[in-house]
Parts: structure tokens; C-alpha cells; sequence
């Protein structure tokens, strides 16, 4: 077990371990992404986890562990970020629709 002063020094991410629990995380994550075709950010706010690390683990980490699945997810994400200026579009007619009263 590392000593305090290693966790501060280090940090806590880097006190993870490179299998197990962080291979299960990106697997995980790439599989909810894959069934569900959701966003970098909706994945986030289901797991409970930050943006970055949900993207750091898609984008860096899944290629390492199982290529296949990554440009499985890649595709996905690549999809949704062709479309997110169409969605940003459509939640600011809702809400202007909405302050009008016409919802």
C-alpha cells in the first residue's frame, strides 16, 4: 500500500490500476454508449462520473484495451458530434417556444 505522501505526490487517478476496475470502467462506458447511441456527457450524468474521464476513458484508454469496441464507440461519438449543433439548435427553439407559451 503507498504511503499518504505517494497518494498526494501522485495523485488519485494515477493510483488506479492500469487493469481490473479502469478495464471494467471502459468497457462498461463503451458498452452503455453502443446500446444506447448516447452522448460523452449523457454517459457521464448515468455513471456519476465527469465529462473528461468518461472521454479520456472512450477515447484513450478503450483503444488500448479492445480496439474493435473502440471504433465501434468512435463511430458513435463521431455521429453525435456531426449532430450536436442540430440538437443545440432544436433545445434553444424549445425553450423560446416554452417562454412564448406555446409548449
Amino acid at each position: 500500500m503507498p504511503s499518504p505522501s505517494a497518494h498526494r505526490r501522485k495523485g488519485w487517478y494515477s493510483m488506479m490500476p492500469e487493469d481490473g476496475c479502469l478495464r471494467e470502467r471502459c468497457e462498461l462506458l463503451a458498452d452503455y454508449i453502443v446500446e444506447t447511441g448516447d452522448t460523452v456527457r449523457g454517459a457521464a450524468q448515468r455513471f456519476s462520473i465527469s465529462k473528461s474521464t468518461v472521454h479520456k476513458d472512450i477515447t484513450e484508454k478503450l483503444e488500448k484495451i479492445n480496439p474493435a469496441m473502440f471504433r465501434h464507440v468512435k463511430s458513435i461519438l463521431d455521429k453525435n458530434k456531426s449532430e450536436r449543433h442540430l440538437r443545440g439548435g432544436e433545445a434553444t427553439r424549445q425553450k423560446y417556444k416554452k417562454m412564448r407559451g406555446e409548449a
